[in-house]
């Protein structure tokens, strides 16, 4: 008899080395109680090529002004290297870089569409691998490595003000290091102009560059941000706890729905222990709601879920008020992969503004 995916999904879970990273020693956590809205995908990317293993990671998406559907998708299989899919979820390019964990990327005009990706082939010194993507070729290009510590890096997010880019390293340990990027020479640059720390193991970071705050995942305790400015303050603000009702450890993936010059907008964070998505106002870090990603149009739901990224706006006839990217951590019969949702029908689904 056939298995259907929400079966596959909890006979994996139990598996005592199951490809999402699970120990014989840890249990699965239960479902949260709390009222958790149902959306489905509208597309999803082919696997990626490390099967067997917990591999696919985090996206980022660069939007096409010009073109919206010809929008692309960068994406981390973090045993192997980075993937540049299209919006039908076709790989238009691969480029082996090894170890890359978490990945994100900002058009910085005359200097080409940067992309950012933790290294961590080296586990005791962590580096920023950094990119060029080029929109008409599909590839992206080698720029050089950025020294960002010690300890082994995990996660990153950038921060754009004016022609400065930023990076946020998050090493495995909670310890965040703000490195000041120079892209005008031969090779790129940085420094590290600030640290900052978190108690225990986080990955997943966004930049809300309207109002300069950075939001970090501290994946046992919850989510967490900081001033983003390099002369801020340094001290962490609480934001939510993985209580097991809102989130359920591990608290994975963030990514925002910024709308408006302002505020307005949301925060999303992976509640990756029972595979579902947390949803926060930005205006005042308020608590709106939850959702899963199921089954539907032919296409698998999301389980067990590292990075996630959401830029709002027009990409085609398929995603035409933004697109949410999910990575989905258990996909048989194939390797993992990514999974592609409206922010129509998220908004939809939980009655947004």
């Amino acid at each position: 008899m056939m298995m259907n995916k929400l079966s596959a999904s909890l006979l994996f879970g139990l598996l005592p080395l199951g490809v999402a990273g699970c120990s014989a020693q840890e249990a699965r956590p239960a479902f949260s109680k709390a009222p958790t809205a149902s959306v489905q995908p509208r597309g999803e990317t082919k696997p990626v090529g490390t099967g067997n293993a917990d591999a696919a990671d985090d996206p980022a998406i660069w939007r096409n002004a010009a073109d919206p559907a010809a929008s692309l998708i960068v994406a981390t299989d973090k045993k192997a290297g980075l993937y540049v899919y299209n919006l039908k979820g076709e790989i238009q390019s691969f480029l082996d870089a090894g170890r890359v964990n978490n990945v994100d990327l900002r058009d910085m005009g005359a200097a080409g569409i940067i992309v950012a990706a933790s290294d961590r082939n080296d586990k005791v010194n962590p580096k920023l691998a950094l990119f060029r993507l080029d929109p008409a070729t599909r590839k992206l290009t080698l720029l050089g490595h950025v020294p960002v510590g010690t300890g082994e890096a995990y996660g990153v997010c950038l921060y754009r003000e004016g022609d400065k880019l930023t990076a946020f390293n998050v090493i495995k340990d909670g310890t965040i290091n703000q490195v000041e990027l120079d892209l005008t020479g031969a090779a790129p640059s940085g420094k590290i102009v600030r640290t900052m720390k978190l108690g225990t193991q986080s990955e997943g970071c966004v930049v809300d560059e309207r109002t300069h705050r950075l939001y970090v995942a501290e994946e046992d305790v919850g989510m967490w941000r900081f001033d983003a400015r390099a002369t801020g303050s340094t001290e962490a603000i609480k934001l939510a706890s993985a209580d097991g009702y809102q989130i359920v450890a591990d608290t994975e993936g963030v990514a925002l729905a910024e709308i408006g010059p302002d505020n307005g907008g949301y925060l999303l964070v992976s509640s990756q222990g029972d595979n579902a998505y947390a949803v926060y106002r930005l205006s005042d870090d308020s608590y709106v709601g939850r959702f899963r990603i199921m089954p539907g149009n032919g296409l698998g739901g999301t389980e067990e879920t590292d990075g996630i990224e959401l830029i709002v706006g027009d990409f085609g006839p398929d995603y035409p008020g933004g697109l949410f990217i999910a990575q989905d951590g258990i996909n048989p019969p194939s390797a993992q992969n990514f999974k592609l949702v409206a922010w129509d029908d998220i908004r939809a689904a939980l009655k947004l503004d």
